[in-house]
């Protein structure tokens, strides 16, 4: 006899709570829905409809995947972010909600931009924001990791924002063309030290890509190092944008004003934590 989607729904919840998995109620509904090809609400209106073998099996792999503690948007291998249905895999991070909220504050910022540049762009989620909200900006997005930069290619190309987006092999800087200059360069860097990585959810740690979350020097070098470089690159009054670490707001201020940049701001995320420091390179 087929089970039907109630009690299908009802053991994977019971499961889930089971293994400890964090939101499983909703994770339940997103992985029936995916693999009844459904919308969410939809699962509710049909409920007593059976599962045949086919799609249970579908379903069964997935649910072990959970279980494993692999992310969601892993195993669904999409992830919406800001205005972006973006394909998603462990070539790059998932796109987070607090990086939302950072394109939603630099939109105001580039109406009259004409050229911006991302720095780690991994799933190129911030840059295909960007570009279909409309920025008219020539947008240079650089990963040092070619896996990762295909993903965000492949985003690009199924936004239709490819002529727009320039993706470029580079270590930060190393192959960006001293010829250019930049109204904003944004960056969302490693910023985990060591201390924090180690207690991160195994979500985290077991399946995102390390060399995206870990930096040295308490989780600050890689933000110092394109601290130091981008000034060269940005144009008179042009920003330097990142997402951080909370707790590193004050020793980064000092080493942007060292520098010597200024109108140094700190933003905060939706929790109200410190998480977006600006700073701009003076006339």
């Amino acid at each position: 006899m087929l089970l039907t989607l109630r009690e299908i729904k009802r053991k994977t919840e019971k499961f889930f709570s089971e293994k400890g998995i964090p939101n499983g109620k909703l994770d339940t509904d997103l992985i029936l829905s995916h693999a009844l090809n459904l919308k969410r609400l939809d699962l509710y209106l049909d409920l007593e409809r059976p599962i045949y073998e086919k799609e249970l099996n579908h379903m069964r792999e997935m649910v072990r995947r959970r279980a494993m503690r692999e992310p969601l948007q892993y195993i669904l291998g999409e992830s919406y972010f800001f205005n972006c249905s973006l394909r998603v895999d462990k070539r790059a991070l998932i796109p987070r909600p607090e990086t939302e909220l950072l394109v939603e504050q630099i939109l105001p910022l580039l109406q009259d931009a004409e050229h911006i540049l991302e720095l780690g762009t991994g799933s190129g989620a911030i840059v295909c924001a960007l570009a279909k909200a409309g920025v008219a900006a020539e947008i240079t997005a650089v990963d040092r990791d070619t896996e990762a930069l295909a993903l965000a290619k492949s985003n690009a190309d199924a936004l239709a924002l490819s002529e727009q987006i320039t993706f470029l092999e580079s270590d930060w800087f190393s192959a960006v063309s001293r010829e250019n200059s930049f109204d904003m360069i944004i960056s969302n860097p490693p910023y985990l030290s060591q201390e924090l990585y180690d207690s991160a959810e195994p979500e985290v740690k077991e399946y995102e890509p390390k060399q995206a979350l870990l930096s040295e020097d308490a989780g600050m070098s890689d933000l110092k190092i394109i601290m130091e470089q981008a000034y060269s690159f940005l144009k008179p009054e042009g920003y330097l944008v990142f997402e951080t670490g909370t707790d590193q707001h004050a020793e980064l201020s000092k080493e942007a004003n060292r520098i010597g940049y200024h109108r140094i701001k700190t933003t905060q995320d939706l929790n109200g934590y410190d998480r977006f420091l600006w700073m701009q390179r003076p006339v």
